[in-house]
């Protein structure tokens, strides 16, 4: 049961972020002054080469969000449990918290006066790092790596390997 919880609030983490990128993508410039730097002035300009990028980011976000409950459901074919989806699967998850965690540590070292930012810097966007955009990745990663850790023995990979070892005919 724990593992599906920790798969669906994976999936709900990645989706809204998707949907933020695709928002944005469409030309909405809600909340775009939380990026900040020259992705918000490229956002603004409509700049053809971050919009793409945003499109090819929305389907990266999907597929990863959608990973999570894929890899839990019994209901569809098995390879889509088996060794190359969870490898793919962690890299992703350890990603997300690295970069979550990395990144929100650095915002709240600057947020608290421990580190300086530079003179230039955009206040308002490293904060909205600091304490809503970094902290979704770090959650977002947490929670599909726990689905996968709670979901290891259960992987056909996992399974075959165990029905080998009681039987090594």
């Amino acid at each position: 049961m724990k593992k599906q919880v920790a798969a669906a609030v994976a999936c709900v983490l990645g989706l809204g972020h998707a949907a933020f990128s695709a928002y944005w993508a469409l030309g909405g410039t809600g909340l775009l002054d939380t990026i900040g730097g020259s992705l918000e002035e490229w956002g603004r300009r409509r700049e053809p080469a971050l919009i793409a990028a945003l499109w090819v980011i929305v389907v990266l976000k999907v597929v990863v969000a959608a990973a999570a409950p894929v890899l839990q459901s019994r209901r569809l074919p098995a390879w889509t449990r088996g060794r190359v989806p969870r490898i793919l699967s962690w890299i992703a998850a350890v990603f997300l918290v690295l970069y979550g965690g990395l990144l929100t540590t650095g915002g709240l070292l600057i947020e608290s006066g421990v580190l300086a930012s530079a003179a230039d810097a955009d206040q308002r966007a490293l904060a909205w790092h600091a304490y809503f955009w970094d902290p979704w990745f770090l959650l977002w990663g947490m929670a599909f790596a726990l689905s996968l850790w709670w979901s290891r023995a259960e992987s056909p990979d996992v399974v075959e390997r165990s029905a080998q070892a009681r039987d090594p005919r």
